[in-house]
């Protein structure tokens, strides 16, 4: 077993942020990232520009150059990767952790690498593990076959394509501007009776002048109830439809993964989703297991961006140094 002082599960940019900030107060973390390098971002469809201005996504210092004020997709794989470089982390990418136990030392920390179980001692935990891994399924019938997606990546294989799109927010509505561009036929269902508040502003009038024009159909009220290998079935106003369908995207939105947290011992509020932490520490309930980045705002994942979880890594470093300068008795 290896032994470590601090193990960082995810290699998001807060997970990065934190080990940065450590390896400062001398403190050399290990990440484990069942994906790779802020695989989030990755995930995030090919043409995506930031909400945030650059400056603003930087960590450790290191400037973050890109063309326009707010970054694309693309431009902050390249910076994250110099990050990480630049301060030489420890990163394990495509190690996916499976569990955590507490030992009178520490933690045990138990991953798998290409189907081989890994094995660890540590003396703190960080979870930065986001929540973009996790879609929010609709349990519904139909909804694991290979033609409904959870991610939307580029719009160019669904020219013209029926393509039915779930959800009625920013992912919702991004997917389907980049559909109607790449002559994809475009639906929406969404379950609210209006365009939803959180729809960003510069965006929307674009969206809605399509509507309008009949380029795209947006369905309000819709209650989805299966998905079929054509079509998908749905219910309004009392009356079932069928709707053709080649593809579907389901852009239901993200959670963080509850389970794994309260595994390891760390309260979480039933109703909102939010871990117990001491917010100058970002130390749990559950002594020793910290956490960093989106994971800390529970279900609200408007609350923490990376603009703001960046900042967590500090705290952490901060209270991590001082428990190793003055142990526990």
């Amino acid at each position: 077993m290896k032994s470590e002082t601090v193990i960082i599960i995810g290699a998001g940019p807060c997970g990065l942020s934190a080990a940065i900030e450590l390896q400062k107060r001398g403190i050399d973390a290990l990440i484990l990232e069942k994906g790779n390098l802020v695989h989030a971002i990755y995930q995030y469809p090919t043409h995506q520009q930031f909400f945030s201005t650059s400056e603003k996504l930087e960590i450790g210092q290191v400037p973050f150059y890109s063309t326009e004020r707010k970054p694309k997709r693309n431009e902050a794989l390249v910076y994250y990767r110099r990050a990480a470089e630049e301060y030489n982390l420890r990163i394990h990418p495509y190690e996916k952790v499976t569990e955590v136990e507490k030992t009178e030392s520490g933690f045990a920390v138990t991953s798998e690498h290409k189907d081989k179980q890994k094995r660890y001692q540590c003396r703190y935990v960080i979870a930065a593990t986001g929540y973009y891994g996790s879609p929010n399924f609709m349990k519904i019938p139909g909804e694991d076959q290979a033609h409904v997606h959870h991610y939307f990546h580029e719009a160019h294989p669904y020219f013209k394509r029926k393509v039915t799109i779930i959800g009625g927010k920013n992912s919702a509505v991004d997917a389907a501007l980049e559909l109607e561009k790449a002559g994809a036929e475009v639906t929406v269902l969404y379950r609210g009776s209006d365009y939803s508040k959180s729809i960003k502003p510069w965006i929307l009038p674009e969206f809605d002048s399509l509507v309008r024009h009949g380029k795209i159909d947006m369905v309000f009220e819709a209650e989805v109830c299966r998905i079929e290998s054509e079509c998908i079935v749905y219910r309004k106003d009392g009356v079932e439809h069928r709707l053709q369908s080649d593809t579907v995207f389901a852009m239901t939105g993200y959670r963080p993964d509850h389970r794994f947290l309260r595994h390891m011992g760390v309260a979480v509020d039933e109703k909102t989703g939010r871990p117990s932490f001491h917010s100058e520490t970002m130390e749990t309930n559950a002594e020793g297991i910290y956490i960093a980045g989106v994971i800390a705002a529970g279900n609200n994942a408007n609350e923490i961006f990376i603009e703001n979880g960046r900042w967590h890594g500090k705290l952490i470093a901060k209270s991590v140094q001082e428990k190793e300068v003055q142990p526990s008795h």
